[in-house]
C-alpha cells in the first residue's frame, strides 16, 4: 500500500539526497557518462517547449481525434510515436493504431495515411523492446487490457487479452481493467494496471501469457491530495540507480470534463510507493495527461499526450549519471 504523506516530504527527500550523493562519490565527473537533468525529475523544472505541439490529430482523416495515451520510443532506427486515432463522425467509434516517425522527437511525420492496425481496437498503449521485439500492452474493447507483438512495429499480432490471476490463482473479478504498463527486469515481466481508475494494482509474469497479482489490493490508490481524490492511473516505470519513477496521471475533478494533471511517484521495490509531495509536473489548470520521460541521451524530455503530444524540457541544469540509467522501453 502506498505510504501515508504525513512524512513524505522527508522520505522524498532523503532517499534523492541519498541516491545524489551516492552517484556524485561515484562518478565525480562527465566524462564517457550520460549527462542529463536530475533523474529525480524535479517536477517543478518541466516547461513546455517552444512551438507549436510536436504532433496533432488530422481533421478530415482517419485520424481527426487522437485520445489517450501514446508512446513514444527512441532507438537505434530512431523516434517513434504510436498513437490512437479516431474519426468521431463514424459511428460506433473504432479506435485504430497510428504511427508517426521523427529524426529528433520534434518534428513528426506519419509514416502511412491509414491505421498501421485497425483489426480490433487499440488505445491507450505502451510499448517494449525486448530482445528485438516490440511488445505493445494497450486497452481493447471495454477497456480490456491486451497484448500485441511485432519484430519491425509497424506489422502488429494481436496474441490476445491478458489473462490476470489473483494471488491464489483464480481469475480476478470480471470488469474493466486498463491502462496497462509493463516493466521487464531480470527475467520478470511487472503489469502495472488500474481499475475503474479507483487503484493501480500490480501482477507478475514470467512467460507473457499468465499473470498473477502481487497483491489483490491496490497498491496506489487516489488522493489524499486534491488534485487525484477521485481517479488514477500509471503510465510508465522508469528506473535511476536503485530508485523506480512511476509517472502517474489523476484527477480530483467530479464531473466532466475532468481536469486531469501528471505526477510522479518513487519506489525501491515496485512495490510500496510515494507520492513526490511537490505534486503536479504541470499546473492542473493546463488539463495534461498520459505524460510519458523519454531520454533523449543528453537530457530527459517530458511528453504529455491525448488530443495533441506536447513536449516539455527541463530547464538546464545538468549533472552525470551513469548511461544505464535510462528510461526502461
Amino acid at each position: 500500500m502506498i505510504l501515508s504523506h504525513g512524512n513524505a516530504w522527508l522520505r522524498f527527500a532523503v532517499a534523492s539526497s541519498a541516491f545524489f550523493f551516492a552517484t556524485l562519490m561515484e562518478f565525480p565527473r562527465c566524462g564517457s557518462f550520460t549527462c542529463a537533468d536530475d533523474p529525480q525529475l524535479p517536477s517543478t523544472l518541466f516547461e513546455p517547449a517552444d512551438g507549436d505541439p510536436a504532433f496533432t490529430a488530422a481533421e478530415g482523416k482517419w485520424d481527426t481525434k487522437i485520445r489517450e495515451r501514446g508512446w513514444i520510443l527512441k532507438d537505434e532506427s530512431g523516434w517513434k510515436l504510436w498513437y490512437t486515432g479516431y474519426d468521431p463522425a463514424i459511428q460506433p467509434p473504432m479506435m485504430s493504431l497510428g504511427l508517426a516517425t521523427s529524426s529528433d522527437g520534434i518534428t513528426w511525420k506519419r509514416s502511412s495515411q491509414t491505421p498501421i492496425y485497425n483489426d480490433g481496437w487499440v488505445e491507450d498503449m505502451m510499448v517494449v523492446k525486448q530482445d528485438g521485439t516490440y511488445y505493445m500492452f494497450a486497452e481493447g474493447a471495454a477497456d480490456q487490457a491486451q497484448l500485441l507483438k511485432s519484430v519491425d512495429g509497424v506489422h502488429w499480432i494481436c496474441i490476445g487479452t491478458l489473462d490476470i490471476r489473483k494471488t491464489n490463482g483464480e481469475p480476478i473479478p470480471p470488469g474493466p481493467f486498463g491502462t496497462p504498463t509493463a516493466y521487464y527486469e531480470d527475467g520478470v515481466w511487472n503489469l502495472f494496471y488500474e481499475r475503474r481508475d479507483a487503484g493501480i494494482w500490480l501482477a507478475r509474469s514470467t512467460d507473457l501469457k499468465v499473470w498473477t497479482n502481487v497483491s489483490d489490493e491496490p497498491l496506489i490508490l487516489p488522493g489524499p491530495d486534491k488534485y487525484d481524490a477521485l481517479m488514477i492511473a500509471m503510465n510508465q516505470i522508469v528506473r535511476a540507480g536503485d530508485l523506480y519513477i512511476a509517472v502517474l496521471h489523476g484527477t480530483g475533478s467530479p464531473e466532466k470534463p475532468r481536469a486531469w494533471c501528471t505526477y510522479l511517484a518513487t519506489s525501491s521495490d515496485l512495490i510500496h510507493w510515494t507520492k513526490d509531495p511537490r505534486g503536479p509536473l504541470r499546473p492542473v489548470a493546463e488539463n495534461k495527461s498520459s505524460g510519458q520521460l523519454v531520454s533523449d541521451g543528453q537530457q530527459w524530455r517530458f511528453y504529455t499526450m491525448h488530443e495533441k503530444v506536447v513536449l516539455h524540457l527541463p530547464q538546464r541544469k545538468p549533472w552525470c549519471f551513469r548511461s544505464d540509467q535510462v528510461p526502461s522501453r
